[in-house]
């Protein structure tokens, strides 16, 4: 739709590395829905000068602002996107939550570091119903993924049984003063990268977690590199079971040194009734039935004709966009697509799989949600 200007929903971003630009390159996409970025926030003169830049190639003039406080001060945005180190969503979310004025909030995964700070977000948007918080866990909108979450939904494979879940990929990237290579400051690779997944299998599981088992290390990646006197302490490699309250089971297999893949992501969801499978980026959704056998089995090539930007996850943030930009025009009648306590659960079984690799032992999601 075309909009007019007294209907545009005005964007700030909190935030603009390498993720900020990305979400505002993928808001450029959506103008014609009637969204502008009109302001963003980053101490990192560097990385506005980079978001100024592409704005400008947009021909979208942008207030910067050295800190998220003075942003929301200039009250010229009525949406922000919290694109910032993991260590920091939890001090400015609380900020936009306790601002008088409201600002719907899409926040980048993971919600917080800790369970703890994911607990205090959560209980403070409860004082905020006139605001929405969705978490960007995008993966959902993948196409292969979305049409895979489609065919469970459906019953096609019967009660789920098992999610598995391989990523093999390359390792992290460079991020402004390399503040992805600790744990304190990222949660731990299996909070910062792996939440996407955990979310996954909860929603492909329909139920939630009780506890996890993990195995990992860092074995390959960054032991080279020193920071400030420090060697990174990330895992670069893991297997996490997850046990779900309904009996079923998760597993995901995690290598960051694996550049030498087909495919990114590969999820395999079995039911008491049959298989379906998704390949990123391939694209590629195969399923079929028990009865149906490997004669019977089915293959798609995903698609989703609403993407117009592609970006660095394949469609997914734009759908993201457009799915929360639904929920703030809607005005209350529509909850976001991913809530805070999703969010909470996808740090919570990361915090758990961290935990279950320190102890050598099952973590229970109970000792680490009352940490």
């Amino acid at each position: 739709m075309a909009a007019g200007t007294e209907s545009i929903v005005k964007y700030g971003i909190i935030g603009v590395g390498m993720m900020g630009r990305e979400h505002l390159v993928n808001l450029y996409h959506l103008r014609s829905q009637g969204v502008a970025v009109v302001c963003i926030a980053d101490p990192h003169v560097p990385s506005q000068q980079l978001a100024l830049s592409v704005a400008e190639s947009f021909n979208w003039p942008l207030q910067v602002f050295s800190g998220h406080k003075q942003m929301l001060d200039s009250g010229l945005c009525d949406v922000v996107v919290v694109s910032t180190p993991n260590m920091t969503h939890f001090e400015i979310l609380m900020d936009i939550l306790n601002y008088p004025k409201p600002h719907h909030v899409l926040v980048e995964k993971p919600l917080c570091t800790t369970v703890a700070d994911c607990r205090r977000v959560v209980e403070a948007a409860k004082r905020r119903p006139d605001m929405l918080v969705q978490v960007g866990l995008e993966y959902r909108y993948m196409a292969p993924v979305a049409k895979l979450i489609d065919i469970v939904k459906c019953g096609t494979l019967g009660q789920v049984k098992m999610v598995a879940i391989r990523e093999h990929r390359f390792p992290f990237l460079v991020k402004v003063n390399n503040w992805n290579r600790f744990n304190c400051n990222s949660g731990g690779t299996l909070v910062e990268k792996c939440c996407h997944f955990f979310d996954l299998m909860r929603l492909f599981a329909g139920a939630n977690p009780v506890r996890v088992m993990a195995s990992g290390a860092i074995d390959v990646n960054h032991k080279d590199e020193i920071y400030d006197g420090k060697v990174p302490d990330i895992i670069d490699n893991a297997y996490v079971i997850v046990e779900f309250d309904n009996g079923s089971r998760g597993m995901l297999d995690l290598c960051m040194f694996a550049e030498g893949s087909k495919n990114e992501q590969e999820i395999s969801v079995v039911g008491d009734g049959g298989k379906g499978e998704a390949f990123v980026p391939e694209g590629i959704v195969r399923w079929g039935t028990r009865v149906g056998g490997r004669e019977g089995v089915q293959t798609l090539q995903a698609s989703d004709d609403r993407i117009q930007y592609d970006g660095l996850h394949h469609g997914s943030s734009y759908l993201e966009h457009l799915n929360f930009l639904s929920a703030v025009r809607a005005k209350g009648a529509q909850a976001p697509a991913v809530n805070l306590h999703d969010g909470l659960i996808s740090v919570a079984i990361g915090v758990a799989g961290q935990l279950s690799i320190e102890k050598g032992r099952f973590a229970t999601i109970e000792e680490v949600i009352n940490e």
